[in-house]
C-alpha cells in the first residue's frame, strides 16, 4: 500500500511518497521442511520527499527513510545543477542501523541459516559524490566521506566486545572513525544476444587523525551473459581484499542470497579476501515466468585467520562452500518475484523467497 502527493510551495513542488509495503519480503529464507525461518531483511515502510527547486536555481533535495523490523536507513542528498560536461556533485548525510549478521552472526543447521550475534552497527556518514560524465560504455564516481561506526547491542547500548569477549572495533573504543576516499568505475554493454558488466571499487582510508583507520580495500564484479537459443546463461565472478587497519565488521562475508545460496548470511566464511562465482541458466516458461538452475561457490582464500579476533574460526565456518539448485522468476505488478531452492555442501536444503524492483501504488 502506498500513497503519493505533490505539495506546491511557491514556485516549487514537493513530491511526497509513502510506501508501507516496499520490499516487504525482500529476503526471506526458510530451511526446507521446517517451520522456523530466519529473515535477513524486512523493510516494512518507506518515506521519500523530493524538492526539485530548493533555492530557486534547480537545486534538488532528496530525503528518504526506510524502516524495517531490524534495521533503518535515513538519507539526505543535495544536488546542485552543473553543466553536463562537468562532474555532477551530490552532498549527502546518511545514518543507518542494522544487525551485523554476516561476520558476528551465528550459523546453525549445517550453516544453512545465520542467527543474530547480538551485534548491531550504527553508522553515520557525511560526504560528497562526484559523478563523471559517462563516456561510451564507461562511467565513474569519486566520493569522499567521513564515517563514524558505533557497535551497539540489541538494547541500543554501546559495546566494544562480542559475546566471546573479543574486540569489535579496530580502535578498541566504543566507535571507529575514518575518512574514506572511494573510486568506482563501471562498464556495461548489453544487446539482444547477451551482456557484459564490470565494476571496480577502490577505497582508501585517509589518516587525517592518527587514531583513524588507514586501509586499502578493493572489490570487483565481472559478469557475462549469453543467449543460448531461448535460454540465457549468466556467469559472474566477485572478489576483493583489504590491507591495513581493519575492524572485524569490515570483513568480506560469504554466503547467503546474492552470494552462495544454500548457506545463511556469512555462513561460508568471513575474511580479508574473498572470491565468489555464480552461474545461472534461465529458460522462459511463459511470458511471465522463467525457470532457472544455478551453481554458486565461494571461498575466503584462507584469509579468515587474518581478521581480528578470527570470528570465522570461532564460529566453525568452513571457509569454502558451494550450493546448487533451481528456481522460478515471476513478473508481477508488485515487482519481480524470485523463488530459489538450494542445496549446500552439507546436503542441507533451503528455500529462498525474494522480491525486487517493487513499484509503489498511487
Amino acid at each position: 500500500m502506498g500513497a503519493q502527493k505533490s505539495i506546491h510551495a511557491g514556485r516549487a513542488k514537493i513530491d511526497v511518497n509513502v510506501d508501507f509495503t516496499h520490499k516487504l519480503c525482500t529476503s526471506l529464507m526458510f530451511p526446507a521442511f521446517r517451520d522456523s525461518s530466519s529473515p535477513l531483511s524486512l523493510v516494512i515502510g518507506s518515506l521519500c520527499i523530493k524538492h526539485p527547486n530548493l533555492f530557486g536555481g534547480s537545486e534538488k533535495l532528496d530525503v528518504s527513510w526506510d524502516k524495517g523490523l531490524y534495521d533503518s536507513n535515513v538519507l539526505v542528498a543535495f544536488r546542485r545543477p552543473r553543466p553536463e560536461w562537468r562532474p555532477q556533485q551530490c552532498f549527502f548525510i546518511q545514518h543507518s542501523l542494522s544487525p551485523e549478521i554476516g561476520v558476528h552472526g551465528t550459523p546453525f543447521d549445517n550453516f544453512s541459516r545465520s542467527g543474530s550475534g547480538g551485534v548491531n552497527l550504527s553508522k553515520l556518514a557525511v560526504g560528497l559524490d562526484l559523478s563523471e560524465p559517462a563516456s561510451s560504455k564507461w562511467s565513474s564516481t569519486t566520493s569522499v566521506k567521513f564515517e563514524h561506526v558505533r557497535p551497539i547491542n540489541d538494547e541500543g547500548r554501546s559495546i566494544t566486545r562480542d559475546l566471546d569477549g573479543f574486540p569489535i572495533t579496530c580502535s578498541g573504543n566504543t566507535h571507529d572513525s575514518m575518512v574514506v576516499l572511494k573510486q568506482e568505475s563501471k562498464f556495461a554493454k548489453a544487446n539482444d544476444q547477451g551482456l557484459s558488466h564490470f565494476s571496480l571499487q577502490i577505497e582508501q582510508g585517509i589518516p587525517v587523525v592518527s587514531k583513524w583507520l588507514i586501509f586499502n580495500r578493493f572489490k570487483f564484479v565481472a559478469s557475462k551473459g549469453a543467449r543460448l537459443g531461448p535460454a540465457f546463461l549468466l556467469a559472474s565472478l566477485t572478489g576483493g581484499s583489504i590491507v591495513g587497519d581493519m575492524a572485524p565488521y569490515q570483513a568480506f562475508a560469504i554466503g547467503g542470497l546474492g552470494s552462495v545460496r544454500g548457506y545463511g548470511e556469512g555462513a561460508v566464511g568471513s575474511g580479508r579476501s574473498c572470491l565468489v562465482a555464480n552461474t545461472e541458466l534461465a529458460l522462459p516458461l511463459n511470458k511471465m515466468t522463467e525457470g532457472t538452475i544455478f551453481l554458486d561457490c565461494g571461498t575466503d582464500l584462507g584469509s579468515s585467520r587474518l581478521v581480528p579476533g578470527n570470528p570465522s574460526l570461532r564460529q566453525g565456518k568452513p571457509g569454502f562452500g558451494y550450493g546448487f539448485g533451481y528456481g522460478l522468476r515471476f513478473k508481477s505488478p508488485l515487482g519481480h518475484l524470485q523463488v530459489d531452492y538450494a542445496i549446500n555442501a552439507f546436503n542441507q536444503k533451503t528455500l529462498y523467497f525474494g522480491v525486487t524492483n517493487l513499484a509503489s501504488s498511487t
